[in-house]
């Protein structure tokens, strides 16, 4: 492969792959603050209200991060992808400028508002707001999918005259099959990230014996909401994808198995593959359960790789075949981890029970991987195309941008990425530090008719 669009690949994989680390977080803590906010709102406890406070500062740093590290991407668009972009940015530009235009500008407003407005805006104004943040949240998570799954599955096109691609269809393009389950597991990963963030955080406070009350209602909501959402990463998304994946990119499906030979196929728990001999190194194997997750048929052939041709085959089957199974082997740890600690929060001794709490926390950093294993499976399975079937990676990147140009910008960006991080960190740390207790005080509004109590007192 040529050298510099190698680097433009990785230079584009540093940063969108750095910048996930914060919507991931964002849009995974964004309904368990709302289910907070309710809560609060429902039994009238404020134990609950300053949950949602103190989560809703770490949401706000994470979002300003993610701001900050995603605009570079934008750009990168033009800089490293021209060809790319004057071929697809009649499609793509739809659901990138609705992304910013709608929903960036709903979380953002909104988020200022769930912030510093409670004050002004009472108990039931104040849990709205935190709901338009949720949703300008995902509703900003659904644009960027969208924009992938078209060069995942494009749909809703017309070729023009100069060979670049047109939207014919809008709806065509926000309800492409692909993005539907896409959304829908992406989703419930970061769901995960949120739940395993908010555990780790009450088990830190549990362990350390400061802010118990708090450090109670953190782990039992992302115990819960944990199990919650990886079952859905495990059931319905997972297994839709699945079938995505066999009906529109067979090669990638059969890649990320090693499966190379058409003939009924086991699901790998274990092993190496061997693209040289089209084998796998000491296998560990389900029989037959691939052939039933992908055609609910013990006995069905599923197509192996040497079906197709290997130009059409992924370009790195052996990182492809890693990144997929980390990505399930941790889904299958993060509900074993779940499920653990629900069963000793129903028995009513998760919180004394401290080699599960130092589990907890421990465990925040894999869902982190999880997603960005899952990100990579979906991106490295999409080679040799950027846009499947279209438009191949070779053709995309911006030919009058060296290799030594291209190199010159990533080292900077790793430079001043790893100040962000450093920065982020600290700031992570120190609201961590400060703690619930520590979170804004809210000053009563005045009492109005129909008020029962006074709003946000410490």
């Amino acid at each position: 492969m040529d050298s510099a669009v190698l680097i433009h690949r990785l230079h584009f994989a540093f940063t969108v792959t750095f910048h996930y680390l914060f919507p991931q977080l964002t849009m995974g803590l964004a309904p368990l603050i709302v289910a907070l906010k309710t809560i609060g709102l429902w039994k009238n406890d404020e134990r609950y209200n300053k949950a949602a406070r103190f989560w809703a500062k770490i949401f706000g740093i994470s979002f300003i991060f993610g701001v900050v590290t995603g605009i570079p991407m934008e750009f990168q668009f033009g800089t490293n992808w021209s060809h790319f972009s004057k071929f697809a940015g009649g499609v793509i530009g739809q659901t990138l400028a609705m992304e910013g235009v709608f929903a960036f500008f709903l979380e953002s407003a909104f988020l200022g508002l769930f912030l510093y407005g409670e004050r002004r805006l009472g108990k039931v104004a104040h849990w709205w707001a935190g709901m338009a943040v949720f949703l300008g949240s995902w509703l900003s998570g659904y644009f960027i999918i969208a924009t992938d799954a078209w060069m995942q599955h494009p749909v809703g096109y017309q070729t023009a005259a100069d060979g670049s691609v047109t939207l014919s269809s809008f709806w065509g393009l926000l309800l492409n099959p692909w993005a539907l389950w896409q959304y829908a597991h992406n989703m419930a990963g970061a769901a995960v990230t949120g739940a395993f963030v908010m555990a780790a955080v009450g088990a830190f406070y549990l362990l350390s014996e400061k802010y118990v009350e708090q450090g109670k209602i953190y782990v039992k909501m992302g115990v819960l909401s944990g199990i919650f959402f990886s079952l859905l990463l495990i059931g319905p998304t997972g297994d839709g994808q699945g079938k995505n994946l066999a009906k529109y990119q067979p090669a990638a499906l059969a890649a990320m198995e090693a499966h190379f030979d058409t003939s009924t196929a086991g699901l790998v728990i274990l092993g190496q593959p061997n693209v040289e001999t089209k084998s796998i190194d000491n296998p560990l194997v389900v029989p037959k359960a691939l052939s039933f997750l992908v055609n609910r048929d013990w006995n069905s052939p599923v197509t192996g790789l040497s079906s197709f041709p290997q130009s059409e085959w992924p370009t790195n089957i052996s990182l492809l075949y890693y990144s997929y199974h980390i990505m399930v082997g941790l889904g299958t740890i993060f509900m074993a981890i779940t499920l653990m600690c629900g069963v000793q929060l129903w028995r009513k001794k998760l919180y004394e029970t401290k080699w599960l709490l130092w589990t907890l926390m421990l465990s925040f950093p894999l869902p982190y991987i999880a997603n960005t294993a899952g990100w990579m499976t979906a991106e490295i399975g999409r080679q040799p195309y950027l846009v499947y079937g279209l438009m191949r990676t070779i053709d995309g990147f911006s030919k009058s941008v060296s290799a030594a140009n291209a190199w010159f910008t990533l080292l900077g960006f790793l430079g001043m990425y790893t100040l962000l991080s450093i920065l982020f960190l600290f700031l992570i740390q120190r609201e961590i530090d400060h703690g619930p207790e520590k979170a804004e005080t809210v000053v009563p509004a005045p009492f109005k008719s129909g008020d029962a109590t006074a709003a946000g007192r410490n």
